[in-house]
């Protein structure tokens, strides 16, 4: 079970995601208006940071333009990318043959118990996508960082068509583990994403409901 924490912006929220036993953290860029957005240098630095500590940095980005993300990717060096918006299949096909060694993480968006791109998932398998993430959207419309919980029924479906892992995303705290426990045991399931559920109430990285994020998930899957 892979844990993610999403939204570093300094190298101190590295080494408290690094001391927690997180796997892989998220850095933002190319969110435009985003509270953990990093400028081109920052995401560099951060990168290194993250690779020296240990925890894999993964490029979380909305641009939906290749030379971007490759540019972003080239620059930082990190070998995972998450595309978190609407990027269509054809965006990540040209991405994969731009950037073979780089393995791409699609989100798909759940509005209202259905997932957005429901239609689109196997196009995204062929165009090579190695693993979807599953986050839900605002009321607003918004993305990412909504605090909304994913709906189960949503998450096990997409489950079930895949072939490839995913990653559950939106509203996952500690204490509402036991809501997803049919879910834990599924082949596909590879981990969780977690942004505001790792925050304090003044939006930092809180290193105790990390450390309680992971102890919580990690042992709940060992028991599933």
């Amino acid at each position: 079970m892979l844990v993610k924490i999403c939204g570093a912006t300094s190298v101190a929220d590295i080494a408290v995601l690094a001391e927690a036993g997180v796997d892989l953290i998220g850095l933002w860029h190319g969110v435009r208006g985003g509270h953990a957005e990093l400028s081109a240098t920052a995401l560099g630095s951060l990168a290194a940071a993250a690779r020296a500590a240990g925890p894999e940095p993964v490029l979380v980005t909305l641009a939906s333009g290749v030379p971007a993300v490759r540019a972003a990717a080239e620059l930082s060096g990190v070998r995972r990318v998450q595309l978190h918006g609407y990027q269509q299949p054809g965006m990540v096909r040209a991405l994969t043959t731009a950037c073979p060694d780089l393995d791409v993480i699609k989100v798909l968006h759940v509005r209202g118990g259905e997932c957005v791109e429901r239609g689109l998932i196997a196009a995204y398998e062929r165009a090579g996508v190695g693993m979807f993430l599953v986050d839900t959207l605002g009321a607003d419309g918004r993305i990412g960082s909504t605090a909304v919980r994913i709906d189960e029924s949503a998450a096990a479906e997409i489950l079930g068509v895949t072939t490839v892992p995913v990653l559950l995303a939106g509203g996952l705290t500690a204490d509402n583990v036991d809501m997803f426990r049919p879910l834990l045991a599924h082949q596909r399931l590879a981990g969780i994403d977690v942004d505001t559920g790792a925050r304090d109430r003044a939006g930092r990285i809180d290193p105790v409901k990390v450390a309680a994020l992971n102890r919580a998930w990690t042992v709940q899957e060992e028991m599933s």
